[in-house]
C-alpha cells in the first residue's frame, strides 16, 4: 500500500509539473515581426509632421540601435536613427507610419518592429550590394535581428532619382533583391517595391516597370 502512496504522489507531482510548463509555454512572448525600410528621401519621409501624425503606433517600435534600449516605440520622424540619414530636420513623415499603422491593425496582438535606414537623394547605383549603404542597411537588421526577432520582409521605397533612366532599373533592383536574400539567408524573403506619384510622364514609365518586377 506504501508503494501505491509514492507512485500516486510521483504521478500528482508530474501533473503539477506538465501543467506548470504549458502555463509557461503559453506566457512566453511571441518574437517580434521585423521589417526592413530602405530607399531614399521618398522612404526617409519629407511629409511634413502634423498633429494626427505625432502619436505612436500600437504594438509597433522602431529599432535605435542602442544595445541598452535597441526598440522604442515608433514615434514620427521613423529615420531618425538612420545610419546613413541627412539632416535631422529633413527627417519627417514617410510610408513607414502608414504601414505601421496599416500592419498593426492587420496583425493584431503582433509585435512589430521597424528597421528604418533610409537616404534621401540616393540613386539604385549607391545603393549597389557591397557598398555603404547596402552594407548598412545588412548590419543594421542583423543587430536587430540579435534582439530575438524574425525578418519578415523588406520594404522599398526609391526611384526618383533614376525615373528618366527606367529601362536600366529593372537588372539593378533584381540584384539588389537577390544580394539581400542570400546574405539574410531567407531565399523567399518578400520584398515590397513603392512606386512614385504619377504627376511626370517619367514616373508612370517607372510605375509601370515597377508592376513587371515579380516576373
Amino acid at each position: 500500500m506504501k508503494y501505491y502512496k509514492i507512485i500516486l504522489l510521483l504521478c500528482i507531482g508530474l501533473l503539477f509539473q506538465c501543467k506548470s510548463s504549458n502555463k509557461l509555454a503559453k506566457s512566453k512572448p511571441k518574437p517580434m515581426e521585423i521589417y526592413l525600410l530602405i530607399g531614399q528621401s521618398n522612404m526617409a519621409g519629407r511629409a511634413p509632421i502634423e498633429v494626427q501624425d505625432q502619436d505612436s503606433i500600437n504594438n509597433v517600435f522602431l529599432f535605435t540601435s542602442d544595445e541598452h534600449k535597441p526598440w522604442e516605440k515608433a514615434v514620427n520622424p521613423l529615420n531618425k536613427y538612420s545610419t546613413i540619414r541627412k539632416n535631422m530636420a529633413m527627417q519627417k513623415v514617410g510610408p513607414g507610419y502608414s504601414f505601421g499603422k496599416t500592419l498593426a491593425r492587420a496583425r493584431a496582438g503582433k509585435t512589430i518592429g521597424l528597421v528604418v535606414n533610409a537616404k534621401g537623394g540616393t540613386s539604385i547605383e549607391e545603393w549597389k550590394p557591397g557598398d555603404t549603404l547596402y552594407n548598412e542597411a545588412i548590419s543594421q537588421i542583423k543587430k536587430a535581428l540579435k534582439t530575438g526577432g524574425i525578418l519578415k520582409g523588406i520594404i522599398w521605397h526609391q526611384g526618383e532619382t533614376n525615373a528618366s533612366k527606367y529601362k536600366m532599373y529593372m537588372p539593378k533592383i533584381t540584384d539588389l533583391i537577390e544580394s539581400f536574400r542570400k546574405d539574410l539567408n531567407a531565399p523567399n524573403l518578400p520584398f515590397v517595391a513603392g512606386q512614385l506619384s504619377p504627376d511626370k510622364p517619367q514616373r508612370i514609365d517607372f510605375n509601370n516597370m515597377i508592376l513587371e518586377l515579380p516576373n
